[in-house]
């Protein structure tokens, strides 16, 4: 197994150690390539957000790299994760330069250096408290699973789409007429709406376009000791893979 498999992939992206970050840590500027919400939930501490998903992604870069003369580093979630070196080969591309892709990820880095990262809003964070597979895998049903327990529990459950609208290119949910749409771009709304659920006691079923966006969430859900909740594997993707196409 390829310990760093995008450094194959990207060969021309120079790279930065998590030895090597932490010694140089406030010689340089880090940049999370992640989305708004992962960053909210966990990062690096003094990083600042641009998503290379962005569509001003090279307008904000080009706008820090004004401001500052330090190299630039970029992370994202883990070594399977290529954002960091998305946003080097896009940023050389642009001739943005001095920049380098810290590829060992968010939570290599939380366990190895809790003092220099943030979880939803502390620091230091305690590595006790990041969330690992299991806990996800313990609330996580197979798209069938998910669809027959809604049907099942009736009005004791909750349905919430929290895709963004890029992702809902057809306007439509998969549980028409009974779920909720809260993108998870609008945090607020979707707490008051879990909080809302969990006050009313009921069920809720919680999911997102590929099944990775509501590994975030759960830190929230978690932290509001809130315990009956599902997600849906593989997301709207999942469903439609296993239920829509099997109909088919």
């Amino acid at each position: 197994m390829v310990e760093f498999p995008g450094r194959q992939q990207f060969p021309d992206v120079k790279i930065y150690s998590k030895a090597d970050l932490n010694n140089n840590f406030n010689s340089v500027q880090i940049v999370d390539t992640r989305s708004a919400y992962e960053f909210e939930t966990i990062h690096i501490n003094h990083a600042v957000n641009i998503p290379v998903s962005s569509k001003d992604f090279v307008k904000k870069l080009r706008e820090l790299r004004k401001s500052t003369n330090k190299p630039i580093v970029f992370y994202c979630n883990g070594r399977s994760c290529f954002k960091s070196y998305k946003a080097s080969k896009t940023a050389m591309e642009n001739n943005i330069n001095n920049v380098y892709a810290y590829d060992a990820g968010m939570f290599e880095w939380a366990t190895s250096y809790p003092d220099k990262a943030s979880l939803l809003g502390h620091s230091p964070l305690n590595p006790k408290d990041i969330l690992n597979k299991n806990t996800l895998k313990a609330h996580m049903l197979s798209p069938k699973k998910f669809s027959e327990m809604i049907y099942t529990m009736a009005d004791k459950a909750r349905v919430l789409d929290i895709r963004d609208l890029t992702q809902r290119s057809n306007g439509i949910g998969y549980f028409v007429g009974i779920e909720y749409w809260i993108s998870l771009n609008n945090k607020n709304k979707v707490l008051e709406f879990i909080r809302k659920a969990a006050r009313e006691n009921k069920t809720l079923f919680i999911y997102d376009g590929v099944g990775k966006q509501v590994r975030w969430l759960q830190y929230s859900l978690e932290k509001a000791n809130i315990k009956n909740y599902f997600f849906m594997d593989k997301g709207a993707d999942g469903f439609y893979d296993q239920i829509i196409n099997v109909k088919n």
